[in-house]
């Protein structure tokens, strides 16, 4: 059969009606444990020497149908759902390590999984080091022999910096290093890591996939040998199982997710010109926006920019905060990818784990706001924006 476009694919793959009583939405297998028609049945599923399902945390068939998709959007050969997004970084990073090794990470990285570095290398002498990534030799300069893995964001939360994949991935093939990237900034329709050569992906899936801010979980796509591996280890024996009402969430979210992301990424655009335009405004951070110096590497490896802006505002830490509150309707919160715009100050927020010094080499400064534009016109998104940028202005003038 012709192999279906993105559009198909994002509704159908991983569910056949016909295997569930002609029930058109996935059914919600809302169970902990599964029944065995024999003794010796059961013996032979916990062997491994038929296939089956055993208990909740080993497997379900709404999770199932989700995994297959998730695989399949993403070119890998399976996938894995977990419950947050950090139990897909963590199960992924403790399976690909032991003790003493060493993690090649790019600059910037989301605050919780800077915290979890930080936990490895106090318990288990597991040592990361940050860089740039701008190019090969810098990359070649940092891999040591007890290198594990090379762990990418791209684009990076929250400075919006962009990371060639293909240049990153051709490096690590020659020291033959597994490369993660974290693909939640650009979901599957934006971005494939793996076409690009690298080897998993991971995605908070609470974000894009999800799509509605009703469902916290994560996704981890790769080659069935390395997932069936997390599976029956890290994911089993640490616990961080995906429920079978959130899996359905997240196939409910995926069927619109390349309207929405259509949708975001136009708003996005749009409200970059208008912020580059204000007088409060310092600068303003995007992957499509064409001064960004990473604008060519984005053309080359995203479809479109996506729905995440950061931008600096003018003045200090006390100006950025009481533009946030300034606000109007725009919600004050963390996260990204929902209906609603949401915008937060990362320093003080999703970041405030990571030591001030570390921020301000990230790009993390006192003024920087994340802005996650969601699906409201663009006109009223910009018009509550404005009024606060301008407030700001008037408390400067008045100092």
């Amino acid at each position: 059969m012709k192999k279906r476009n993105f559009e198909t694919e994002v509704v159908h793959v991983g569910y056949d009606s016909k295997d569930h009583l002609g029930s058109l939405s996935t059914p919600i297998y809302q169970t902990s444990t599964f029944t065995f028609e024999s003794a010796e049945q059961g013996e032979r599923r916990f062997a491994g020497e038929e296939d089956g399902y055993i208990y909740g945390r080993l497997g379900n068939p709404t999770v199932s149908a989700l995994q297959e998709r998730i695989a399949a959007l993403e070119n890998g050969e399976a996938g894995l759902g977990f419950a947050t997004g950090m139990a897909a970084v963590s199960a992924t990073l403790i399976a690909l390590t032991k003790a003493n090794d060493h993690i090649l990470c790019s600059q910037g990285l989301y605050g919780c999984t800077f915290g979890l570095l930080t936990l490895m290398e106090d318990k288990y002498n597991i040592k990361s080091d940050f860089i740039s990534m701008d190019s090969e030799e810098q990359i070649r300069e940092h891999i040591l022999p007890e290198t594990s893995c090379i762990y990418v964001e791209t684009p990076i939360n929250p400075t919006m910096k962009v990371i060639d994949l293909e240049m990153v991935a051709r490096v690590a093939k020659e020291y033959d290093i597994p490369v993660v990237v974290d693909n939640t900034f650009s979901s599957p329709y934006l971005q494939r890591p793996l076409d690009l050569g690298c080897d998993i992906v991971i995605h908070s899936a609470t974000k894009y996939i999800g799509g509605h801010g009703d469902v916290v979980a994560g996704l981890l796509v790769g080659k069935e040998e390395f997932i069936s591996e997390v599976a029956m280890t890290t994911q089993k024996d640490i616990g961080g199982a995906m429920s079978p009402f959130d899996a359905w969430l997240l196939l409910r979210g995926l069927k619109t997710l390349p309207i929405r992301m259509e949708r975001h990424s136009q708003t996005a655009e749009t409200i970059v010109d208008q912020l580059k335009a204000h007088p409060n405004v310092k600068n303003v951070y995007y992957p499509f926006d064409r001064d960004n110096p990473d604008y060519e590497i984005a053309q080359k490896q995203m479809k479109l920019g996506a729905g995440v802006i950061a931008f600096e505002v003018k003045g200090d830490k006390k100006e950025a905060q009481q533009f946030l509150n300034r606000l109007s309707f725009l919600k004050i919160a963390v996260s990204l990818g929902d209906a609603e715009t949401i915008i937060q100050h990362p320093a003080s927020m999703t970041h405030a784990v990571v030591p001030e010094e570390t921020r301000e080499k990230m790009g993390i400064s006192n003024t920087l706001i994340r802005m996650s534009c969601g699906l409201e016109a663009w006109e009223d998104i910009w018009n509550d924006l404005e009024q606060s940028l301008n407030a700001v202005n008037a408390t400067e003038a008045k100092m």
